[in-house]
């Protein structure tokens, strides 16, 4: 479906009207948008109702490369096994309570390493968008997740345009074309397949 910015933050506040802590959960492949689309609706919704939205990046939940390297992991980063879906688990009970401040992790990605309490949830901001790739996966520990949601959106964009995008990201990282294009090719479009055919069916398909 082909929605607004405007329209998905009044759908949200609407349902949120007299909850304690609303939490969407915003899903995609990688280069879908998510990170776009999350920061928009957060502003959407706080130019309404200053203070009352937030964005929860599952990108923070990354585990080091120092994690990583040992375990074999570095050369497939980005795959649901190199997350910390059990960290994202704890963090999303505490925050479901939301009667105390969260602090949760940020990735940086020039840095390529996430930043511990990079980012604070307090009380205050009960709409909580949580945004990534891997958050309605219906295999290993994913599912678990589910339970804290209240609401959640598929963003859907053709291979075509995916490949393209993660291409040009993999540019503006440094890596040369031929780097690029196999990066997005043989990492992230892998990815892409699996999270479109093994995610469960979202409330919302968000063209």
């Amino acid at each position: 479906m082909n929605l607004s910015i405007d329209s998905v933050a009044e759908r949200l506040m609407a349902a949120a009207e007299g909850r304690k802590r609303y939490i969407v959960a915003l899903a995609g492949p990688p280069g879908a948008g998510k990170s776009y689309r999350s920061a928009w609706l957060e502003r959407a919704i706080n130019e309404r109702r200053p203070g009352v939205a937030a964005v929860v990046p599952m990108d923070g939940y990354h585990y080091d490369n120092a994690v990583l390297e040992p375990m074999g992991l570095l050369p497939v980063k980005g795959a649901p096994e190199t997350f910390d879906a059990a960290g994202l688990r704890h963090d999303l009970a505490r925050l479901r309570s939301a009667d105390c401040d969260v602090a949760v992790p940020v990735f940086d990605r020039p840095l390529d390493l996430s930043r511990a309490g990079g980012r604070v949830i307090t009380p205050r901001q009960r709409i909580l968008i949580v945004e990534g790739n891997y958050l309605l996966l219906e295999e290993g520990p994913w599912p678990a997740l589910r339970d804290y949601f209240d609401f959640s959106l598929f963003l859907h964009v053709d291979d075509e345009v995916l490949e393209q995008r993660l291409i040009q990201r993999w540019l503006g990282m440094g890596q040369d074309q031929a780097g690029a294009i196999a990066k997005a090719r043989d990492k992230d479009m892998l990815n892409t397949r699996l999270i479109k055919a093994c995610s469960a069916a979202a409330d919302l398909v968000w063209d």
